[in-house]
């Protein structure tokens, strides 16, 4: 499925941070690259979605410092800045192995609703049950 997915960004434990930025860098790093940003206009552009979560206390936390939750925002924004069509969270449960993760996935979708176009929970057929339809 991911691989016919060409537009989408994914959200997994395969996909690293960067070990030497900080969340918010990590974040601002992409509309730098991808849109020619500068910078502070890319950290601002960070610093608003983090906000939006209450999650600004770790924005300067580097990833062996982050615990789950902070991990897996850092990295859920790193794909919402990118402005996908689709965002991909691929077993949450493996992101998120301390979180009851369900509830906590839909008040952090909820937080950032129309900062993204749909969003595609990827898990195993047993765990349909844990997500409310889309």
């Amino acid at each position: 499925m991911i691989e016919s997915q060409p537009e989408a960004a994914l959200v997994s434990v395969e996909l690293p941070l960067r070990a030497n930025l900080s969340v918010l860098e990590n974040i601002a790093i992409v509309p730098q690259y991808r849109q020619n940003l500068s910078y502070d206009v890319a950290a601002d552009q960070a610093w608003a979605l983090l906000a939006r979560l209450n999650q600004t206390d770790c924005a300067f936390k580097r990833d062996p410092s982050l615990n789950c939750v902070e991990r897996f925002v850092a990295k859920l924004l790193r794909a919402v800045i990118l402005q996908p069509p689709i965002i991909l969270i691929d077993r949450p449960a493996m992101l998120l192995p301390d979180v009851h993760y369900p509830p906590f996935l839909a008040a952090t979708l909820q937080a950032l609703e129309g900062e993204y176009e749909d969003c595609r929970i990827l898990d195993y057929a047993w765990n349909a049950p844990l997500y409310a339809p889309r």
